[in-house]
């Protein structure tokens, strides 16, 4: 009953696998849909009853397919942690503390991330492999990125702070902290426009954040790119029966996570 049960939940090269999983991905979508839809205040008005209803309907689902899913595999914790495993619960959450917090009810949108699982059902790993290297990249990038975001942080607190020097506070620069709100806005170049330099000095000052704005943006692109040029793998739809990771190499013979045996 367990390893069939398994087969159903987490496999995708079988029928009933394959309609779970659709069937599961449509329910989600419908999920979402219910939420946004009663967030409108003419439709809460109107059909709020059903949609209350329905999405009670819908978590109690997923609270038992979650349960399952633990149920099926032999070590529940690893799936606990797992990437899907955080989002599944995530997903059923925000209904039952909706009952203490009522607006709470709105973050089941989350759940939403679940249909992620339609890559894996339409055989479309390269997607996920190519996501698991995106992810790889920013890992093996993020002390960059960090020396980077570091770099910047040093960098619009000298703008800032310069700024508020130059124009000060009857220019709308009442203090470090806003002028280095400005250096920021400034230099992402989003440039909201509620508080802008009046002086020349002040405005040739802006003109050089926003060349190196410019300039930078580029950076964390070129890191993550170059890491991710270097990245070169295959994956496969198998599920590890043990764990239930889903994220398998083509040539692997062993799980990555568990270290079990990964039957093809």
């Amino acid at each position: 009953m367990r390893n069939k049960l398994y087969k159903i939940i987490f496999r995708s090269d079988t029928p009933l696998g394959k309609g779970f999983d659709v069937l599961l991905i449509v329910s989600i979508l419908l999920s979402v849909v219910i939420v946004l839809l009663d967030s409108v205040e003419f439709y809460n008005n109107k059909y709020g009853h059903i949609f209350y209803v329905m999405e009670w309907t819908f978590t109690i689902l997923f609270t038992i397919e979650y349960f399952l899913r633990i149920y099926c595999i032999n070590k529940p914790t690893i799936y606990l942690r797992s990437f899907f495993g955080i989002i599944d619960l995530l997903s059923i959450i925000p209904t039952y503390i909706s009952i203490f917090v009522p607006a709470s009810r709105y973050l089941s949108v989350i759940r939403i991330l679940r249909v992620l699982r339609i890559f894996r059902v339409l055989k479309l790993m390269l997607y996920i492999g190519e996501a698991n290297m995106l992810m790889d990249a920013l890992k093996s990038s993020r002390r960059k990125i960090t020396i980077f975001l570091f770099f910047i942080f040093t960098l619009v607190t000298i703008i800032g702070s310069v700024m508020y020097l130059i124009e000060g506070e009857s220019n709308g620069f009442t203090s470090i902290p806003r002028s280095i709100y400005w250096a920021i806005v400034t230099i992402t170049t989003v440039g909201y426009g509620d508080i802008s330099p009046q002086t020349s000095i002040g405005q040739a000052l802006a003109s050089l954040a926003m060349v190196i704005g410019y300039a930078t943006i580029a950076i964390p692109t070129g890191i993550i790119s170059a890491e991710y040029s270097n990245m070169k793998q295959k994956f496969n739809n198998i599920v590890c029966l043990d764990c239930g990771n889903e994220d398998h190499e083509d040539d692997a013979e062993f799980c990555k996570t568990c270290g079990a045996i990964i039957k093809q």
